[in-house]
């Protein structure tokens, strides 16, 4: 962050630039705040561990100041059961804000750059502010070469696996007994994505996850679905696309398709937005640099290609006029 700190007892020094300075001592403030948990009886407040994570990523969100400082002072909260949850960085933070002004927001990225935790964030907390009344929740049902008939189980059996990380975020802002009484009340229904043919959608908020995998059709199926007062995530890594060879996927079509339509937003992250262990944000920027570089050399393979065909199409050309000529003279 370009400062030095020290301390003495429980007084803490920060010497550097202003904003700098400025962003350290939120950094420490944040950091003090977590080590207390709301107490459960008046005046008894009960310390917790303070661990690496804990750290990472309160340094890490003080990019927020290194990046622009247009939204310091600005502050994002969604308020769930189990706590508050704030951006970590100005793309999580912009990403947040789109999905509460428009009515479909697309969040495009690696994995750990938390597109969908916001997203089901966002959801709960419209939830609780009774601005809709039920949450839904889909993705496709096919991924990574696995096909639902080789599975084991009944269709609730095979399904469950490929939700798992939307029940998890759920679980985690809810708790387990309150998801599953909302769940059992059809308040929020987890489901593959087929299950939205035929279904117009009002006062719900609907979150597509791992979007990359549906085809063009799905997306569009998926898309027309949303009614009046309803509002739509779609979530998704381009770079990570399990459809069967030739086919299209549907979020690169509608990234195409759609990105000049009014109430629509997209937002793409980057490996410096993985909000997850330090060597995930390194994993992805080292596959992305791979991925460049591949493109780079089949792009100049292409052209090689191309001018040999050109070179051997004009050798053709000037030996044909050569024979023309001979057959003339």
């Amino acid at each position: 962050m370009g400062v030095e700190i020290t301390y003495q007892g429980n007084m803490f020094k920060v010497v550097g630039k202003p904003l700098n300075s400025v962003a350290a001592s939120d950094v420490l403030k944040n950091l003090y705040i977590e080590t207390q948990v709301a107490p459960k009886h008046k005046n008894k407040v009960k310390a917790t561990e303070l661990l690496p994570d804990h750290v990472h990523l309160a340094i890490q969100g003080s990019k927020l100041l290194d990046q622009s400082t247009d939204h310091y002072g600005d502050e994002i909260v969604i308020r769930t059961r189990k706590g508050n949850i704030k951006p970590r960085n100005e793309n999580q933070m912009d990403y947040v804000q789109n999905v509460l002004n428009h009515d479909i927001t697309f969040g495009i990225g690696p994995a750990g750059t938390g597109k969908t935790y916001l997203a089901v964030a966002c959801a709960v907390d419209a939830l609780e502010r009774q601005e809709v009344r039920r949450i839904l929740l889909t993705r496709p049902a096919v991924e990574a070469g696995e096909k639902l008939g080789f599975l084991p189980g009944d269709l609730s059996q095979k399904i469950d696996p490929y939700l798992r990380p939307l029940y998890d975020a759920l679980f985690e802002m809810l708790g387990f007994e309150k998801v599953e009484r909302l769940i059992e009340r059809n308040v929020i229904e987890v489901a593959p994505l087929a299950y939205m043919r035929g279904r117009t959608l009002n006062d719900a908020f609907i979150i597509l996850d791992e979007s990359q995998n549906t085809t063009v059709e799905q997306m569009k199926m998926f898309l027309t679905r949303i009614g009046f007062n309803s509002k739509a995530v779609v979530t998704g890594d381009i770079t990570q696309v399990d459809l069967p060879r030739g086919a299209k996927s549907g979020l690169r079509h509608s990234i195409e398709v759609l990105g000049d339509v009014d109430d629509i937003s997209f937002n793409f992250f980057k490996a410096d937005d993985v909000v997850r262990h330090p060597v995930v944000a390194k994993v992805v920027r080292a596959y992305e640099k791979h991925d460049e570089e591949f493109r780079r050399k089949k792009a100049a393979q292409d052209a090689e290609r191309e001018a040999k065909k050109q070179e051997a199409l004009n050798t053709e050309k000037t030996n044909s006029s050569v024979n023309n000529s001979e057959s003339n003279d």
